[in-house]
């Protein structure tokens, strides 16, 4: 039984609709957006008991700003289908993948809503990157052709610790086993290509 098994508040079931709308035709990490959203969502259930609907619902959308239609401003959309706080989730979320592209972006652990939703995606995505990179057979090449992604390890890992005590243990301990072996892979290709 996860957070999204049924019967669902009357919020998360118009969230999973609206989800699948947006994500339609959409892809993230070579799997369908929707996919991603869901595993979010559910990783969140995993660690944290009885989770606010805010940020379960917020979970569900948190890519809606990059996929939902843009006839309309989405966060407008989200603020009066879901409420203020889903809606700065969202944007906090977003922010937070926007600094990613800058120089040294900054790590903030202090939102524990957004915390919670950031680790969760953070631990998606890693675990399906480290997935594609064993599927490959050359764990080390597939991460050596993702210069940027490497280039990020050591924020990662900086959020990691810098979460750790506002975290669920597992959750903390979850990222952590996520972002270790990609760590690991991308050190022994460092290593190789010194020599």
């Amino acid at each position: 039984m996860t957070v999204l098994s049924p019967p669902r508040p009357p919020a998360i079931e118009r969230a999973l609709r609206d989800a699948r709308t947006w994500c339609a035709g959409h892809t993230i990490d070579d799997r369908p957006a929707l996919v991603h959203a869901l595993r979010v969502t559910v990783t969140i259930g995993q660690h944290v008991p009885a989770p606010a609907q805010d940020v379960i619902v917020a979970a569900l959308l948190h890519d809606a700003p990059e996929f939902a239609p843009t006839e309309r401003d989405v966060y407008q959309t989200l603020t009066v289908g879901y409420g203020t706080e889903v809606a700065r989730i969202i944007a906090a979320l977003q922010a937070e993948h926007r600094a990613l592209d800058e120089p040294d972006p900054p790590i903030r652990v202090d939102d524990q809503p957004v915390l919670l939703a950031s680790t969760a995606d953070k631990i998606v995505a890693l675990t399906s990157l480290l997935r594609r990179a064993q599927s490959t057979g050359n764990v080390p090449a597939f991460f050596d052709r993702r210069p940027v992604l490497c280039g990020l390890l050591p924020h990662f890992r900086g959020f990691q610790r810098a979460a750790h005590p506002r975290l669920p243990g597992s959750m903390s301990a979850h990222l952590d086993a996520a972002l270790t072996p990609i760590e690991r892979a991308t050190a022994y290709s460092q290593r190789v290509g010194a020599r």
